[in-house]
């Protein structure tokens, strides 16, 4: 007889963004909010996987929108490491957390600023972010844009 973690079941369907198996994962209580042993939740890692149509399940059934894995990341910090901007402008539509910080005190916008996320830059600026936040070394967002050679970034930042 097979006895199924159908809370990992969970985090392998968001993954793949396969909303059928979420559904009828429902029925066995899953915990929307489980943590796998990175501490990832199912929407970080639909999320992290690029799965709108999970994403989207998952906030309309409960998921916490500001959970953290182990390292105090979030689904939004994800897709702005990541550059999925229409997941990043539901996550804010949605009422994400803009300024949580990580375990290092970075921010989304931070992570966006690092990795040349420009689009994201200006729809986390424009829904409120606050750029003046400093990281666990005194950095803004506009210091990280700075180090990556982001000019662009440096340049949506200093506005």
């Amino acid at each position: 007889m097979t006895i199924y973690n159908y809370n990992e079941v969970l985090i392998q369907a968001a993954r793949k963004g396969e909303v059928a198996v979420m559904v009828e994962l429902l029925d066995h209580q899953v915990n929307l909010n489980y943590q796998d042993d990175k501490g990832y939740t199912p929407l970080i890692i639909a999320c992290y996987n690029n799965q709108p149509d999970a994403v989207i399940f998952l906030l309309n059934h409960g998921a916490d929108i500001n959970a953290t894995d182990f390292g105090g990341n979030t689904a939004l910090m994800g897709v702005c490491f990541k550059g999925y901007t229409p997941i990043a402008q539901m996550l804010i539509d949605r009422g994400a957390n803009l300024n949580q910080m990580h375990g290092n005190g970075g921010t989304a916008l931070m992570f966006a600023a690092m990795f040349g996320r420009n689009d994201i830059i200006e729809m986390l600026l424009a829904a409120g972010a606050d750029k003046t936040l400093t990281d666990s070394r005194g950095l803004t967002a506009y210091d990280i844009a700075a180090q990556q050679g982001n000019e662009t970034g440096m340049k949506i930042l200093s506005i």
